[in-house]
């Protein structure tokens, strides 16, 4: 299977597989295909955000997108969810939790950054929630046998962070969407709600998952490569002062679908309104 991808700018990643880079933050929706479904990753900053993206995949495939998977919460990769109505969503364990109880927070973000104040609230009041939650990983089937792993890789970025892998196929490489794990517009962002100090661990994890060869999609920019990842988790360590040869673990009381931050000094802060910026 391929599409036009460039035709309706997109870019083409393999057979059937394919990313937009949207305007604004410059943030990715990746999108696969298989005969007998289609695979979106990330929705966008809006609901109208989420229509474009909707028809492109419609138009591109002739068919509409049967699942979603939602690369963390934050309100510029999951606003435009509703578009689609009828496709299983997915997401990080915990992710439908602070979803579920985070509308206004992801509005006001989404106004801090810029989207007038009218379509942000429109896009917060239609929030879809996942409704499968991915705690290890889960295997998608598409149909002729095209499947995408989805993988909590996580935390890190966010509190709330799921890869897709893409295995490779007729001699191209395998496609791992990365989420803001992995950013090459700009440093990567770290958040109220972004783990730091588990966060080259969450890039080693995508490493493995991918291996050498690979396509890495990142949440911003351009499609990088292994050793592009490799730099990226040696410099988030040396920014934040991350011992990469210790083996990062959970702190006592601390829960799976909590949103934790490293404050002044090392120590874990707690806020149940992180997790819903922009990056």
């Amino acid at each position: 299977m391929d599409v036009a991808w460039e035709d309706f700018g997109w870019e083409r990643l393999g057979n059937g597989i394919g990313r937009r880079r949207l305007p604004g933050w410059d943030a990715t929706a990746g999108l696969v295909a298989g005969p007998g479904g289609a695979l979106l990753y990330d929705t966008g900053a809006t609901l109208r955000e989420g229509v474009e993206l909707r028809r492109q995949a419609e138009a591109l495939l002739g068919r509409r997108v049967t699942h979603i998977a939602l690369s963390h919460p934050h309100f510029d990769h999951v606003l435009g969810t509703a578009a689609f109505a009828g496709a299983q969503v997915y997401g990080a364990v915990g992710v439908a939790a602070l979803l579920r109880g985070g509308a206004e927070s992801l509005c006001a973000s989404a106004v801090r950054h810029g989207v007038p104040e009218g379509e942000a609230a429109r896009s917060a009041d239609t929030l879809v929630v996942p409704h499968h939650e991915v705690c290890g990983d889960w295997t998608l089937d598409l149909g002729g046998g095209r499947q995408v792993l989805l993988a909590n890789v996580g935390p890190g970025h966010s509190g709330h962070d799921l890869a897709a892998l893409v295995p490779g196929t007729g001699g191209e490489p395998p496609v791992v969407f990365c989420g803001d794990l992995v950013e090459e517009s700009g440093e990567p962002q770290a958040g109220r709600d972004a783990i730091v100090s588990r966060w080259p661990a969450a890039l080693e994890r995508l490493l493995a998952l991918g291996g050498e060869d690979a396509l890495y999609v990142p949440g911003h920019g351009a499609v990088v490569g292994a050793a592009f990842v490799r730099a990226q988790r040696a410099s988030l360590a040396e920014r934040f002062d991350v011992d990469l040869d210790a083996r990062p673990g959970v702190g006592p009381g601390v829960g799976p679908g909590l949103d934790l931050d490293v404050g002044p000094g090392g120590d874990l802060d707690v806020d149940v309104n992180a997790g819903l910026d922009v990056g």
